[in-house]
């Protein structure tokens, strides 16, 4: 099943994500914007659920941008570890989902990890699997500080 979507402003996506992104990179080339996108994930946990919230922003270079969101919640009960490895995994899929079409618009495309560079933070447990699980997979990346797909826009809807 198709995973729902939507805008910042709450209206959902009623095509397929491949299909609407495709045509926001036609629509925004077409008005002469140079586009890079940035996915990330984000997550919360409150009592005994983990909500997760992942987006794919557009940046029109100068010009602000915008962003698809997908929030999913899940009662399973995880380590810190494995919730960063989840939120990564996320970001991952996506991303390989859409990724012939980041090529074909030559559009640049990044994963942000919402995972602390800094080992004196909880998140950093998982720093060097998700290294080495977003290289593996060929895409470009960035960690906290530099993660804002994540660390902001993520973390606004979760």
């Amino acid at each position: 099943m198709e995973k729902q979507w939507r805008r910042f402003n709450g209206e959902r996506i009623h095509l397929p994500i491949y299909n609407e992104v495709e045509e926001a990179i036609k629509r925004e080339q077409g008005k002469g914007f140079n586009l890079k996108v940035y996915i990330g994930t984000d997550s919360q946990v409150r009592g005994k659920t983990a909500e997760f919230a992942t987006v794919i922003v557009f940046l029109r270079e100068g010009k602000g941008g915008f962003m698809f969101i997908h929030n999913e919640k899940t009662q399973q009960k995880m380590s810190i570890k494995e919730r960063m490895l989840m939120e990564v995994g996320m970001s991952i899929d996506i991303a390989y989902k859409l990724c012939k079409l980041f090529d074909k618009y030559d559009v640049d495309m990044e994963i942000h990890a919402d995972i602390n560079t800094n080992p004196q933070f909880k998140s950093n447990v998982a720093l060097s699997e998700a290294i080495g699980y977003i290289m593996g997979m060929g895409f470009a990346f960035k960690a906290k500080p530099d993660a804002f797909a994540s660390s902001s826009c993520a973390n606004k809807v979760v």
